[in-house]
């Protein structure tokens, strides 16, 4: 599919700098969605929380890619910042496929974010997209996340679902608070080491989500992890290789939790995802091995 003008929402974060970032190398107009007045043609007036967009701004576009909220692993969840988490996904993609959906000519293709962390815990079972959601909060954040672009769907827009893994990069995410404590020579791994991590590379998420907006009759949800998970403890060891630091301080589970509150059932849970639709869809990994997607990084 040839594309020209392109929506993003979200497009200030790891994953969405690095997604205008390609696309405009590539000659594409990105339209950025953002909450204050805009500056220009290029970007578009939203507020999520309220639920109101310019949809003047949207007009003409070929997609719509929507990767905006609140960070997970920003600060421990409190339920404050649980109800935040929550509003700014499902509050936030509701306006938005709203909006879409009531353009006199909507766009071809509407990417929704959504996470890994709708299967919940996994333990050492394989899942992929057919399988069904968890239990608690994450899981149940993904299912109503994703429910929320049904405006878009029941207007005959193609909508597809990015299920991101652990993303790879050094400009946030885990890996962004992960890199300067191994660089320290501080890391190690969490808990016993032995949850599951499905990760992915910037580069690889980035070219899944151009993969799906390029790629006609792709919808539904699609995980965007590597083809082959590792243990918490097998990339902290690739992490000392790469980084050529020793790895010894491993950080017990009773401190995680802790530290971190609730959210430490999220680092240490596991999760062992593969992209069975997205390999089935003709996408090929430019780093699937941890190693190169650190070196990547």
């Amino acid at each position: 599919m040839q594309l020209s003008r392109i929506a993003v929402a979200g497009a200030s974060g790891l994953i969405g700098s690095a997604l205008t970032r390609s696309l405009t190398a590539d000659g594409h107009e990105v339209v950025r969605l953002v909450r204050r007045e805009p500056r220009d043609e290029t970007e578009v007036r939203w507020d999520p929380e309220a639920g109101r967009v310019d949809t003047a701004g949207l007009a003409g576009c070929d997609a719509v890619v929507n990767l905006a909220g609140a960070g997970v692993g920003s600060r421990r969840w409190t339920d404050a910042y649980k109800k935040r988490i929550h509003d700014s996904r499902v509050n936030g993609t509701t306006a938005l496929a709203k909006a879409v959906a009531a353009l006199d000519e909507p766009p071809r293709v509407f990417v929704n974010g959504s996470a890994m962390g709708y299967y919940g815990e996994t333990g050492d079972r394989i899942v992929d997209e057919n399988s069904p959601a968890g239990q608690g909060f994450l899981p149940e954040l993904c299912v109503e996340w994703e429910g929320a672009a049904a405006p878009v769907q029941q207007a005959g827009v193609r909508t597809a679902f990015t299920r991101t893994g652990l993303v790879v990069g050094r400009g946030g995410g885990a890996w962004g608070k992960l890199f300067p404590l191994f660089r320290a020579g501080l890391g190690g791994r969490m808990g016993d080491g032995r949850q599951y991590w499905s990760f992915i590379a910037l580069h690889d998420e980035v070219a899944a989500i151009r993969h799906l907006l390029e790629t006609d009759g792709l919808s539904g949800p699609f995980n965007l992890t590597a083809p082959q998970p590792l243990t918490n403890r097998e990339i902290t060891e690739a992490m000392g290789r790469v980084l050529h630091r020793p790895t010894l301080f491993a950080v017990p589970a009773p401190v995680l939790r802790a530290v971190l509150g609730e959210m430490a059932g999220d680092v240490l849970g596991s999760a062992r995802v593969r992209p069975t639709r997205l390999l089935e869809s003709g996408f090929t990994f430019a780093f699937p091995d941890i190693e190169e997607a650190i070196r990547a990084a």
